[in-house]
């Protein structure tokens, strides 16, 4: 099990940017094949925005394409995991979460709030 922690969350206008961040807490973990998921109020199922496979290629939910990028930090004793969101909208609103692309996940975190005012 890896123990992911999520950041970089806010309160920003329609049209504004974010940059969320998710860290493993040991070190000696890394963030290969992992993913930016978000739970919206009231609905129990958590939607894929963003994934990042070990080779680098990454994929994008409808909603989040052309508007976010994810990528990854990997060095000695650094591993971030990133999600760049631009032009945010209100339907952006939501708690993000990072974990693995595929099952099995592993426990989930408390995520980083992102609310979009419009």
């Amino acid at each position: 099990q890896v123990q992911l922690v999520e950041s970089g969350g806010g309160l920003v206008e329609t049209g504004g940017s974010l940059r969320l961040s998710c860290t493993p807490i040991s070190s000696l973990c890394n963030v290969h094949n992992k993913a930016w998921y978000r739970q919206t109020p009231g609905k129990q199922a958590r939607e894929l925005v963003a994934s990042n496979r070990s080779d680098g290629s990454a994929d994008y939910a409808d909603s989040a394409k052309g508007r976010s990028t994810i990528s990854r930090e990997s060095a000695k004793d650094v591993a971030v995991l990133y999600l760049q969101m631009h032009n945010l909208k209100p339907e952006d609103t939501g708690n993000y979460l990072c974990n693995d692309v595929d099952p099995p996940f592993n426990s989930w975190g408390r995520g980083t709030e992102v609310t979009v005012s419009s």
